[in-house]
């Protein structure tokens, strides 16, 4: 992605694109730091994605684009984010550590063909809708960089669902 491509389908695939290299070095790492630390890394990353998706991406689509797509999307990332907060809360000692990490990358290939691969797909009706995806872009990278600066600081919290009830 080009820095002046503030395209929020483009922003979103990229994040894609990061998440699924992370998945795949976690599957040939070997060593268990290094399994935590990519483990660390894509949990980091997905929830500072899913944040700017369901803070400035979805609800600007909210009524211009399929609204059953948009529900499934809150609640696979629900889905996501419990994994997610089981993950961090856990360490590769955990026998089911992997395994965790594992379902969770199957989860996000799913999300990711709904998103973006699959005919009908969420951003080819956001693409077709009147939706300025540039605006959408700008104001995704922004937030973006907080989460990220909030990350590096301290930390994020732990995932928060947004629909689902635990």
């Amino acid at each position: 992605m080009k820095p002046t491509d503030m395209d929020a389908t483009h922003i979103l695939a990229a994040d894609h694109r990061t998440v699924e290299g992370l998945f795949e070095e976690f599957e040939k790492a070997t060593g268990s730091d290094r399994k935590a630390k990519l483990a660390a890394q894509i949990c980091t990353e997905l929830k500072i994605h899913a944040q700017i998706e369901e803070e400035v991406f979805y609800p600007a689509l909210r009524g211009k684009i399929d609204d059953d797509l948009l529900n499934e999307a809150y609640v696979e990332h629900d889905g996501a984010k419990l994994l997610i907060n089981d993950i961090e809360k856990s360490g590769p000692d955990d026998r089911f550590f992997d395994a965790k990490v594992t379902v969770l990358s199957e989860e996000i290939k799913h999300h990711v063909k709904e998103e973006e691969k699959q005919q009908e797909n969420m951003f080819q009706q956001a693409r077709a809708a009147d939706v300025d995806l540039d605006a959408l872009g700008e104001q995704m990278l922004a937030r973006k960089e907080q989460l990220k600066a909030q990350a590096e600081k301290g930390g994020l919290p732990p995932a928060e669902l947004a629909v689902m009830r635990v």
